[in-house]
């Protein structure tokens, strides 16, 4: 009897222990933020219980498709190997507002996925309506990249993450400042546990830049018309749109030199002679970066990705148009450059002296490189409480 009256109050203990754990859980959950224990489409969940990327780009080899512009190119090296929970962390980041000094700003302020992961203007919009100067390169594919902004000063996600967050004319904020905003913010701290659970109660600048740089990664775009293309489906191109890949590759356009398949870049600095907007002054880009006067006026290669969705166009936001672009490069080399200028103009560039059908040809062919089948999902609520967007009726349920 007494045996049997001991088991009943274990059960009891055991019951009231499973009991107050659940409510834990329930009150730690309360808030409705749960992070993802998936990997987003692409990427696979491995041995460890992290995320790697699957496309069928990988099993090409360059080596057997050594043409300019070869359509069966293998990718470069890549990023991957974050836990699920990481990535989704780094989405609830990506778009929250606390990250800027005044609530106002989130990266997804000027890197929107409905614009191609730019923001649409010819050089964003900062803290307190400031000018950033440049415009906002596209976000799609940064996995692949060894170098960061324009003029490729960060040699890493991590990197340039503090680019914008410290900046004082985009999100104005200050690490301290950060890392006590989502210090204060209880459902964050338990998020970053959750994300990272062998790191200490407080949450860190490294993990928010991890995190970050996780979400990141997994923007991936390689499956437009032109992919399909290249992968042996002969239909997914118009005739217009083939006979502008064929002069797209031609050596007289000499396109694919630069904005190299399958990334449509070649993730290198290139001095162009691009114009900047009346009134603005010469951007000396990459020479700052390099300290190297041959750079000077250089800017990295920007991938032509989704480039129907990141008008205007150039560091400057110079062109509005797909058309304006192709034809400054038709109008010949140095042709934009300030008099007495000097440029050491990249050797690729030349005076192609197309026609206007082969422009326009051109044109329809970039066209064929949208692809936003895998664009994550805009929160709908962000942590901080804030508008996840600059105007919330355009977030995602």
């Amino acid at each position: 009897m007494l045996l049997a009256c001991v088991l009943v109050i274990a059960a009891v203990v055991a019951a009231v222990s499973v009991t107050r754990a659940g409510m834990r859980s329930a009150t730690q959950a309360g808030d409705g933020f749960v992070l993802s224990g998936r990997c987003p489409p692409s990427f696979e969940l491995i041995a460890g219980g992290t995320c790697e990327l699957r496309d069928r780009y990988q099993f090409y080899d360059s080596l057997q498709d050594r043409g300019v512009g070869g359509t069966r190119t293998s990718l470069p090296p890549h990023r991957d190997g974050f836990r699920p929970e990481q990535i989704d962390l780094g989405r609830y980041l990506f778009f929250d507002p606390i990250l800027s000094g005044d609530g106002t700003q989130s990266c997804g302020s000027c890197h929107r996925p409905d614009r191609g992961f730019a923001d649409g203007k010819p050089r964003s919009i900062g803290i307190h309506g400031q000018d950033a100067g440049r415009a906002a390169p596209t976000l799609w594919n940064v996995a692949f990249l060894q170098t960061f902004f324009w003029d490729a000063r960060a040699s890493s996600l991590e990197a340039q993450a503090q680019g914008p967050l410290f900046s004082p004319r985009e999100m104005g904020n200050e690490p301290e400042r950060l890392l006590r905003s989502l210090n204060d913010n209880a459902t964050y701290r338990r998020l970053f546990r959750q994300a990272f659970p062998g790191g200490g109660e407080a949450i860190t600048a490294a993990e928010v830049y991890t995190a970050l740089a996780a979400f990141q990664t997994t923007l991936v775009s390689l499956n437009s018309r032109y992919d399909r293309y290249a992968h042996g489906y002969a239909a997914a191109l118009t005739e217009r749109e083939l006979a502008g890949l064929n002069v797209f590759r031609s050596f007289v356009a000499r396109c694919a030199e630069c904005h190299t398949p399958p990334l449509f870049t070649n993730g290198q600095v290139a001095v162009i002679g691009a114009p900047e907007p009346a009134g603005h002054p010469f951007d000396a880009g990459a020479e700052k970066t390099f300290h190297a006067a041959k750079l000077r006026g250089g800017f990295k290669v920007p991938t032509l990705r989704n480039i129907a969705r990141t008008a205007p166009y150039m560091h400057s936001g110079a062109f509005d148009t797909l058309r304006e672009t192709v034809e400054f490069y038709n109008k010949g080399r140095g042709n934009a450059v300030p008099p007495g200028a000097t440029l050491y103009l990249h050797w690729h560039i030349s005076s192609p002296d197309l026609t206007a059908t082969e422009v326009g040809l051109l044109v329809d062919f970039l066209q064929t490189l949208t692809d936003e089948a895998f664009v994550p999902e805009i929160p709908r609520r962000v942590p901080s409480g804030l508008p996840p967007l600059d105007n919330p009726k355009e977030s995602r349920t």
